[in-house]
């Protein structure tokens, strides 16, 4: 080829426009994790967006990949499924999960999810803060609570937004004779990489449940009596100043119930079991705000349920499908179409929580030495 007409096809390489880095950021923000993570070894400058922490942000408000994560009886297991899949086709591919010190006789407790990192407990005093997207994961340091007999352990987490940092609530619940109890919180923060005690919990004593998170608080059911004088309580602690607030409650209707708190999104829930007659959901609209309370929908009991009971939704579409728990079931009820459907191709469910796909670390923020 002459020379000359060399020149002219390398100017035309020159010329050819390529994409901004703005609009590859825009298309890769777009695309799920998995397809992330392998995005990532297309090139250096790839990898370099992909890791950058403004770029992790900008996916997490974007993504809508939400996930359904589950522990199964009688072998002990996580699994994960789309949370679409369970809520529209009733029938799911779920996947086995290769969590942290998975082992077929150690007992694993979901705590709780926020921004795609799960908080996991194994055998109840392990802690792990998981990403299941990035098969990514951070064992917390031992908080130093020996086990003894007459002791339970609950816990909590959340994230802090002011500081950009996601925390771990521990309570230790130790009983001693004629219905006295003690209590310790500790908690640990994922950026300070320690523990640390923030007294007794002044409400009483918190029910076994994790905390439910919502509006930068955790939140427990309490009760500062037992037997005939039981009372049931919301308690929350918030996790910028660590202090405790009681939450007003709704005007529930009279009758025999079993109340049980959760979260949904970033709204405070109750669900009001009234044994065999119906289910109400109570959602907090306006955090604080007692007169926010509002009865959402009424879940009727078909048949006799037994001892079983239905859980607080997991959550709720924008056409009206939640999806909850009856026993060791996962259901579908459509409250606009009153109809209920059973998930299919599902093993005995224990626990579930749900969460969207994120490139967060569970790592502590490196520290620059001083």
């Amino acid at each position: 080829m002459p020379i000359e007409g060399k020149e002219k096809q390398q100017s035309k390489r020159i010329k050819t426009p390529t994409l901004l880095q703005e609009i590859i950021a825009e298309i890769l923000s777009r695309l799920p994790v998995e397809s992330l993570l392998r995005c990532r070894s297309v090139c250096k400058s790839w990898y370099s967006l992909i890791s950058d922490p403004h770029f992790v942000k900008s996916h997490l408000t974007r993504n809508t990949h939400h996930r359904l994560i589950y522990s199964t009886v009688p072998k002990i297991n996580l699994k994960i499924c789309s949370l679409y899949d369970a809520l529209y086709h009733n029938s799911v591919n779920a996947l086995e999960l290769d969590y942290p010190l998975k082992h077929p006789r150690k007992s694993v407790w979901i705590v709780g999810s926020c921004n795609g990192l799960v908080c996991i407990a194994i055998e109840e005093d392990t802690l792990f803060i998981w990403n299941p997207s990035t098969r990514k994961s951070n064992r917390l340091p031992n908080c130093g609570s020996k086990s003894q007999p007459g002791c339970y352990v609950l816990y909590g987490f959340g994230y802090q937004d002011s500081t950009d940092d996601y925390k771990v609530v521990e309570i230790s619940c130790i009983f001693k004779d004629r219905a006295k109890y003690d209590t310790l919180v500790k908690i640990h923060s994922l950026k300070n990489g320690n523990w640390k005690k923030i007294g007794a919990f002044p409400h009483g004593i918190p029910l076994d449940d994790s905390g439910k998170f919502s509006n930068g608080a955790l939140h427990w059911a309490a009760s500062k009596d037992f037997g005939s004088s039981y009372s049931w309580m919301i308690v929350s602690l918030d996790l910028a100043n660590e202090s405790y607030c009681e939450v007003l409650q709704p005007a529930y209707d009279e009758g025999d119930k079993d109340l049980t708190l959760g979260a949904i999104g970033e709204s405070l829930c109750v669900l009001c079991n009234y044994r065999g007659i119906r289910a109400d959901l109570w959602v907090m609209k306006v955090y604080g705000v007692k007169d926010s309370w509002t009865r959402l929908v009424s879940i009727p009991y078909l048949t006799d349920p037994g001892r079983d009971q239905f859980s607080v939704p997991f959550c709720i579409s924008n056409d009206g499908k939640m999806l909850l728990q009856f026993g060791s079931r996962l259901i579908v009820y459509d409250f606009k179409n009153s109809f209920f459907s059973q998930i299919q191709k599902l093993d005995e469910c224990l626990e579930a929580c749900t969460f969207v796909e994120s490139l967060v670390s569970p790592d502590a923020p490196i520290r620059s030495w001083r």
